[in-house]
């Protein structure tokens, strides 16, 4: 059975920040080989005893809701446990365990927060990654900004659609050919250049 020293020794120390959002087929196999029936015992409920510590919900997180977007990467897999993790974090923030974790680590607590597709939990990233995330937060910071301006132009995130068998409108279809979210985010740091 995996344990969170597992998860973390895997996540924060072998493949590293350098590695964290890399699109690597390397990597997604290596996760899935390493991590994919954890995550399928977490979709059905284990591992409630690593809710109980800040580590232990921190390797949950990353479990929950980074693993599963390298493991099936463009397909509704992807999303399954979102809920789950966003609840963990949630209550790991309200008991602050996440101030327990240090920098960079620390933005899997939040990272939930910016995957949903909720404005409240989009605005609460970005104020966490803005207070919370002093050291290292600047690069997570404009993510999450771009995060929450396509939640507030859509209400949710256009390119999730195809894999999650949603009708795309037409300012989504529109929206993603002039380049989604990579043009979101360009235009925001443009405004913050000028």
């Amino acid at each position: 059975m995996v344990e969170p020293e597992d998860v973390l020794t895997f996540w924060l120390d072998e493949v590293g920040s350098a590695g964290w959002y890399d699109i690597s087929e390397d990597l997604d196999q290596k996760i899935r080989n390493r991590f994919e029936k954890a995550w399928e015992a977490a979709r059905e409920g284990a591992f409630g005893l690593w809710l109980t510590y800040p580590s232990g919900t921190l390797a949950y997180v990353i479990l929950t809701d980074q693993f599963p977007r390298n493991m099936f990467r463009e397909n509704g897999k992807s999303f399954v446990t979102d809920r789950s993790a966003l609840a963990a974090a949630k209550v790991a923030i309200k008991r602050k365990w996440d101030m327990r974790i240090d920098e960079p680590a620390r933005q899997f607590f939040y990272l939930p927060l910016m995957h949903s597709e909720n404005l409240c939990d989009q605005e609460r990233c970005v104020r966490l990654m803005l207070e919370r995330m002093p050291q290292t937060g600047g690069s997570n910071i404009m993510h999450a900004r771009a995060h929450r301006e396509v939640i507030r132009l859509f209400g949710r995130f256009p390119y999730r659609n195809k894999a999650l068998a949603r009708k795309s409108t037409t300012p989504e279809k529109e929206y993603v050919a002039e380049g989604g979210y990579g043009a979101t985010l360009r235009q925001l740091q443009k405004a913050d250049a000028a």
